[in-house]
């Protein structure tokens, strides 16, 4: 028999490593971004065109490299980050895995110009799927300049694979904001198709906490700022700092939630559990807090290369390190009174009004005894007893057929014989009610062949989604005009996934006005939406279009009419009177697909006569 077993060719094994690195322009992006900080750059520049799938462009101001280096950085497993195996435990930098450049250059067509600080002329170095093309000195800045042209362009299934630009650019600007986080005391600029998307000065202090805040506010919003809450703490294993959001701005979708360990994002589920249990009983369930945490620990408690894309770390002592997050964020939410808390050492006379300031300390109140009371002595028991007729009198005046008193008593007696006739039936001529609401949250009914139980918010979610689905492409939302311009304060990457959707808004009945870096202005919005729900509607939409990457015009409508549907629909705990309930039951059975929510929930349940018949006869 023949053998089978053969080596693979150079640029074959780099396309396969290209699969676990170069997942889509956004893998790119954050590989070129770390190596620039890891070379000591000041200044760091990203120019991407076409969301990533024509140009990334990365200009650096770092240490640069030299020719020999150069070649060896785009060789397979070369790095100059480690030496020998201990050092993988021993790291301070990102990238060390050696195959970034390599399984980059496998995939598209890459150009190099790079020079140290004590050399006169740089390299320039062009690679085209993998294979050298030219290796050249040129007159070049010190620093690093880094062309990727194409992506994918030799793999058209993967290609065929990439998302619309809309969704890869915001891949991209997320892996930019996990590095732009790590390094304050870098400036950050980001140009994407000739628009500036972001312009982050350096830090000016050695404060790292004011730093931290300077450059999440200037990523996050001009908003951001009010919402946190710092958190320090410095122990043997663990120091943690950043801040978390104010308790009242938590959200429904998750998105503002970033944990940094060594300068690294990363993405670890049981410490985001610690801060979700810090928060309890401060947010309702369902919402999430914003944090920006940033961790260190020793190197050698922590595991990087258990993933591929190093996203994913793992700790030697993990149940320390949950209790002292957890315990840092609550000590730090009621140091900041956004938490009730109880301190028994505050000194009472700290209480007294200061109007009180000036008069004499009050005196504790004193009990007189009467020694020689005697409860059968006649003057005691005859005084008693005029206290209890006086009583007596007082309460038989209540029900005296006159003043207004009477009128409230009858009122109140009418209001429950009629609640009670109607509970039980008694009143000649009143419908037998055809449902009825069961703990505030599902509408049961009579049909044929049994009983139905209804979700009401399930059920209404549908509602109103065929409602506003058909109205939004048929004719539009109905709008109010507001009397004065309504001015919505978001974090700039919610502002930058609704200016996508702008025309889509319009049709839904939300007329924007102007569009700032973190505010939108809103001059008209939906019928039937209060002011005071527009930021809560607008934020859920931002996150659904995030997370349900929409492709076309027609999903982006449809992702509005879901939040809308979501954001007003009847909500559990919603007491519903009778016609309600009706309409209810009438409005679900006459939509397109009565069975399932927009999500996918279903909306009622049947049991039929047999299935009751047979849990009674058990």
């Amino acid at each position: 028999m023949a053998d089978r077993i053969r080596l693979l060719p150079e640029n074959v094994a780099n396309q396969i490593a290209a699969g676990e690195v170069v997942q889509r322009p956004a893998s790119v992006v954050k590989e070129l971004l770390e190596n620039a900080v890891d070379a000591g750059a000041t200044e760091i520049e990203l120019i991407v065109k076409d969301a990533g799938k024509t140009l990334i462009q990365v200009i650096d101001n770092g240490s640069g490299m030299s020719r020999t280096d150069a070649k060896l950085a785009f060789e397979r497993h070369a790095t100059s980050k480690i030496k020998t195996a201990n050092d993988l435990f021993d790291l301070h930098t990102n990238g060390f895995r050696g195959e970034a450049l390599a399984s980059i250059a496998a995939v598209s067509h890459v150009r190099l110009r790079t020079k140290t600080e004590n050399e006169e002329l740089g390299t320039e170095i062009r690679i085209d799927g993998g294979d050298i093309k030219s290796n050249t000195q040129v007159q070049t800045s010190d620093g690093s300049v880094i062309e990727v042209k194409d992506l994918f362009y030799n793999i058209p299934a993967r290609r065929n694979f990439l998302k619309g630009n809309s969704v890869e650019t915001r891949h991209i600007v997320d892996a930019f904001q996990r590095v732009a986080f790590t390094a304050p005391g870098i400036r950050f600029r980001f140009v994407h198709n000739d628009n500036e998307l972001f312009n982050l000065p350096p830090s000016q202090t050695d404060n790292l906490s004011a730093n931290l805040r300077q450059r999440i506010v200037g990523i996050m919003g001009r908003n951001t700022n009010e919402k946190l809450v710092p958190i320090q703490e410095d122990t043997e294993i663990l120091k943690i700092t950043g801040f978390v959001g104010k308790p009242a701005h938590s959200k429904k979708k998750r998105g503002e939630q970033f944990f940094f360990v060594n300068k690294r994002f990363i993405k670890h589920s049981y410490l985001n559990h610690a801060v979700l249990n810090a928060f309890e009983g401060l947010i309702p369930p369902g919402n999430y807090p914003a944090y920006y945490l940033f961790l260190e620990v020793p190197p050698k408690s922590l595991d990087v290369n258990i993933h591929p894309t190093k996203t994913e770390v793992k700790f030697d002592n993990e149940r320390d390190l949950y209790a002292i997050i957890r315990s840092t964020i609550k000590h730090s939410l009621g140091q900041y009174n956004v938490s009730p808390s109880l301190d028994f050492e505050r000194d009472a006379g700290l209480d007294t009004p200061y109007a009180y300031k000036d008069k004499a300390s009050v005196k504790s109140p004193t009990i007189e005894v009467d020694k020689d009371f005697n409860p059968f002595r006649k003057e005691y028991a005859t005084a008693a007893g005029s206290k209890r007729k006086e009583a007596l009198q007082q309460w038989e005046a209540l029900y005296l057929d006159n003043g207004p008193e009477k009128e409230l008593i009858h009122s109140i007696q009418v209001e429950a014989e009629d609640v009670s006739r109607e509970l039980f039936g008694e009143k000649e001529g009143l419908d037998i009610l055809r449902t009825f609401q069961l703990h505030n949250k599902y509408v049961a009914s009579s049909i044929k062949s049994g009983m139905v139980l209804i979700d009401q918010n399930a059920a209404h979610q549908r509602i109103l989604y065929e409602e506003y689905l058909e109205k939004v492409t048929l004719e539009g939302i109905g709008h109010q005009q507001l009397l004065f311009p309504l001015k919505v304060n978001l974090s700039a990457n919610e502002v930058q996934i609704l200016m996508e959707v702008k025309a889509d808004l319009e049709s839904a009945g939300f007329h924007i006005e102007h569009i700032g870096e973190d505010q939108i202005t809103l001059d008209a919005i939906p019928v039937n939406i209060t002011e005071k729900q527009v930021r809560q509607i607008l934020e859920e939409l931002a996150g659904n279009i995030r997370d349900e990457v929409p492709e076309s015009s027609f999903s982006q409508i449809d992702t509005i009419a879901k939040s809308l549907a979501k954001s007003l629909s009847i909500k559990t705990g919603t007491q519903l009177n009778s016609k309600e309930q009706e309409a209810l039951v009438n409005n679900l059975f006459s939509c397109k697909e009565p069975n399932y929510s927009p999500s996918g929930k279903r909306t009622f349940i049947t049991i039929s006569m047999e299935d009751l018949e047979e849990r009674f006869n058990i």
